[in-house]
């Protein structure tokens, strides 16, 4: 007599490597943390969270996000609009890059190595409100339990004063957002900080 065998179904990061192997279009839902949703290539993966290249819905290139496994709600491998998505993303001859060593496994490492990509990286924290809440800037270093910013405000101004984030509570980090990125060509140069608001251990 046979043996059925129940096939369960694939966790998240299973899905999310097999992506990244095959370099499918995906699209990638966080329901509790905000409502709309990101469309990309997995280009890397560690042990509580990945890497995406993400799309735009202008169709061009959104920016690298590190998110967590734990923050996906829905997951389409492949995305219902991969045959469009693929074919435009040629015709404007985006280049999708899957970095290979872009540390994932220790977050600190992480928020680190994406500074080094751009003067800014955004920082997305995970509050009791609604959604997650944005915040911009240029890292100033860690301490024991997180990082500092100098944070650039939605007016493309630089704030004079450190913010400082616990690690714990930031959900999502991206590097090379356009907007971000623009903020800060706006921007300028960073004024020097009110060395009295400094915190004092910061380590770059």
């Amino acid at each position: 007599m046979s043996k059925i065998v129940e096939l369960r179904p694939k966790s998240v990061p299973a899905r999310l490597r097999e992506a990244m192997r095959e370099r499918i279009l995906v699209r990638v839902w966080r329901e509790q943390m905000e409502p709309g949703s990101f469309t990309g290539y997995v280009v890397a993966v560690g042990k509580d969270r990945f890497l995406l290249w993400v799309l735009g819905d202008y169709i061009g290139f959104d920016g690298y996000f590190v998110l967590r496994y734990r923050d996906v709600t829905r997951l389409e491998a492949p995305d219902q609009h991969a045959s469009f998505l693929e074919r435009a993303i040629a015709l404007r001859k985006l280049d999708p890059q899957y970095p290979t060593d872009f540390p994932l496994d220790d977050f600190r490492e992480s928020v680190a190595a994406a500074a080094g990509q751009a003067a800014v990286i955004s920082v997305y924290v995970d509050t009791e409100a609604e959604n997650e809440v944005c915040y911009i800037g240029r890292l100033l270093g860690f301490d024991n339990d997180g990082f500092s910013l100098q944070e650039i405000s939605p007016h493309a101004e630089w704030l004079r004063e450190p913010s400082s984030f616990g690690l714990d509570e930031v959900s999502a980090i991206s590097m090379l957002e356009p907007y971000a990125l623009a903020l800060c060509e706006v921007a300028g140069a960073p004024p020097p900080l009110d060395i009295s608001a400094s915190e004092p251990g910061l380590k770059q």
